[in-house]
């Protein structure tokens, strides 16, 4: 008598901030995150960050060695500061893509570059299964959205495998703050950051989604030791805002 089995594949973990879930429910869990705040995204942003977001990017933007004529791909360019930033560094000559993995995000990106002037190409796409061809761009950058990722190791190879010979990876995320603002830091991440999310999105579940996934995310150390393993070379990190948040820059040879 045949008896079916189950498929231990289906049956693989992850975690959605502190609680484990099947894989495949992650995907959907952070669609709904991303679908709930994507109109406050950037309001949310400001708030919480006090405006520092916009230097960590300017930072980025300063540290991607991105000139015109260059290709620059942006995954999870969420509502597009960092293509915006880009597609006035590269030029007519030069080509920059927007992509998300969520529609409501990618859809709020691009209406608001347009209405700021700027047409870029735009795809909905999983950073893990990225629609380019092999060594194409020059530069590809994620900014808040690798600790979303269900497997980070393949999107790193994903990533790693359509840049060309002498382009940059560049990962802006969420890090381990220095040690002795920890218990400050956990207050405001607990206790601050889901109320405000109540107030503004009237979605605090989402935000402390949000704390819960950067304490889940791998420390600087750890991601570029994984950075390495997807092969990518002279892994270096930034520690900004005391290590709230940390820039990784490894190079494809």
């Amino acid at each position: 008598m045949n008896v079916d089995r189950p498929d231990p594949a289906m049956d693989k973990q992850t975690h959605f901030g502190f609680e484990h879930v099947a894989e495949s429910e992650k995907a959907r869990r952070v669609a709904g995150v991303f679908d709930s705040v994507a109109t406050r995204y950037d309001l949310m942003n400001d708030l919480m960050s006090g405006g520092l977001h916009r230097l960590w990017k300017i930072f980025t933007i300063d540290r991607s060695g991105v000139r015109e004529g260059a290709r620059v791909l942006d995954v999870a360019g969420g509502t597009g500061d960092l293509s915006r930033a880009f597609a006035r560094r590269v030029g007519k000559s030069g080509e920059v893509w927007l992509t998300d993995i969520n529609n409501a995000m990618l859809t709020h990106g691009r209406d608001r570059l347009c209405d700021q002037g700027i047409l870029l190409p735009v795809a909905q796409c999983d950073a893990e299964k990225l629609p380019f061809p092999d060594d194409y761009f020059d530069c590809v950058t994620v900014a808040f959205g690798l600790r979303n990722m269900t497997h980070k190791d393949r999107a790193l190879a994903e990533m790693r495998r359509v840049l060309r010979p002498g382009g940059r990876l560049l990962i802006l995320e969420f890090s381990r703050i220095w040690k002795p603002l920890a218990p400050a830091y956990d207050f405001y991440s607990f206790k601050i950051i889901p109320k405000l999310g109540r107030l503004v999105t009237q979605d605090e579940a989402s935000y402390r989604y949000l704390a819960e996934s950067i304490r889940m995310h791998p420390d600087q150390m750890t991601l570029k030791r994984m950075m390495e393993h997807a092969g990518l070379e002279n892994v270096e990190y930034f520690n900004l805002t005391l290590g709230v948040v940390a820039l990784h820059r490894g190079f494809k040879f």
